[in-house]
């Protein structure tokens, strides 16, 4: 079976060192009554293999930031760099997966999949991109779906193969925007266990955003916390204690898991309360 590897080995040296460094960013749109501001100098430095989810309340920037991580935005000031070099566009060391899935509808789970391999590595032979396909929709579990089309899937299963596809081509970062967010709570628990068992085992860098606060505090090392747009800023960083592999009962049996929703929901809902005009 392939084997999904980072392409730098993540050790306890690397993990010490800023690997995505996102330095004193903003982000301003011109418009007919002046400047508007959605990020105000952001930044934050993500080491390799860590895992970093970033909340705020609508219009805060998150989905901007991530944009310019992915290379689908460039910053109006500052820079976003990667391994030391800066972003400038979109890349295969950089695969989003988002909340609508983004899968062709008249190709099947395995043409979808094999779409990114090919296009990534032209120089493989078919065989090995017929493997790559086959043992990452295997390890989201989608063996008896591959001739499947996504009309013919439900949708935890369409974001399995969003996630198979992303992680085929060997990214160095996974970026998520919401990516559970339209689904059943029953669905969503499972994919956010499948989605620590891969991180688990292959440490890929992660940034993810997310409204929930529980599936945050379960899944990730760093929870940043957005203020209210324009003018976003980072308003606060909570490191999240618990010990990996985690089990989800455990975790929230732990006092320092309501200690953390707590001081989580303080900022989102009272300093930081969301007031529709």
């Amino acid at each position: 079976m392939q084997t999904l590897t980072s392409p730098i080995e993540v050790t306890e040296k690397t993990m010490d060192k800023p690997f995505l460094v996102i330095d004193q960013v903003s982000k301003v749109y011109p418009t007919k009554t002046g400047d508007y501001i959605v990020l105000d100098g952001i930044d934050l430095s993500v080491k390799e293999g860590e895992f970093v989810c970033v909340i705020g309340h609508s219009g805060c920037g998150k989905s901007t930031l991530l944009d310019m991580v992915s290379g689908f935005n460039t910053p109006t000031s500052g820079q976003v760099l990667l391994n030391g070099k800066a972003i400038t566009k979109p890349g295969p060391d950089r695969m989003v997966v988002f909340q609508n899935y983004c899968l062709l509808p008249w190709k099947t789970v395995y043409e979808n999949v094999h779409l990114a391999v090919s296009s990534v590595f032209p120089e493989k032979s078919k065989a090995e991109q017929d493997e790559i396909v086959r043992s990452n929709l295997h390890m989201v579990g989608l063996d008896e779906a591959i001739d499947k089309k996504p009309g013919q899937i439900s949708g935890g299963m369409k974001q399995r193969v969003s996630i198979a596809r992303a992680l085929s081509i060997r990214p160095e970062i996974l970026i998520l925007d919401e990516p559970f967010g339209a689904l059943d709570a029953i669905t969503k628990e499972e994919l956010q266990e499948e989605l620590l068992d891969i991180w688990e085992e292959h440490r890929i860098t992660v940034m993810m955003i997310t409204h929930d606060i529980d599936e945050a505090l379960f899944l990730c090392d760093r929870l940043v916390m957005m203020s209210n747009g324009p003018s976003a800023k980072i308003g606060e960083i909570l490191d999240i204690p618990f010990d990996r592999p985690r089990d989800r009962a455990v975790v929230m049996e732990d006092p320092r898991y309501i200690k953390l929703r707590n001081q989580a929901l303080d900022f989102l809902y009272n300093r930081f309360a969301h007031h529709e005009d």
